[in-house]
């Protein structure tokens, strides 16, 4: 078995870490979606990203980010806006953000570990935990 091997199937989950409320951006990654979709970087920003300001553990902290938006979701509260509802996958793959592209950092995924004990002990191989 390669040491690179990853104990995970990402087209086997219904997009857990698409629907994690902060999918932070760089401007690295405005720039690679602007470019996937032929807009200006300014537009890219605009459509696709908010921004979001949260306070730190530090007293009198605040930490700004720009994420990107979401939409609803049948399955999670909201989803991720490139996310395709009914295929479950992402529809911007190769130019996803780099937090998606680092995702799980490393060579298991604790969510889809936790699916596959589910679906065994549920005896349904497509079924998927909900809230």
């Amino acid at each position: 078995m390669s040491k690179n091997k990853v104990d995970y199937d990402c087209s086997k989950c219904p997009g857990y870490c698409c629907s994690y409320p902060r999918i932070v951006v760089t401007d690295r990654d405005i720039k690679r979606l602007a470019k996937h979709f032929g807009l200006s970087e300014e537009k890219a920003k605009t459509r696709f990203t908010r921004s979001y300001v949260f306070k730190s553990d530090k007293p009198k902290e605040t930490i700004k980010e720009r994420i990107l938006k979401h939409r609803k979701d049948q399955i999670y509260a909201t989803i991720c806006q490139f996310f395709d509802q009914d295929l479950r996958r992402c529809t911007v793959y190769e130019a996803r953000p780099d937090v998606c592209r680092q995702f799980p950092d490393g060579k298991k995924c604790g969510y889809y570990t936790f699916l596959k004990f589910e679906r065994k002990h549920q005896g349904d191989q497509d079924f998927i935990p909900s809230a």
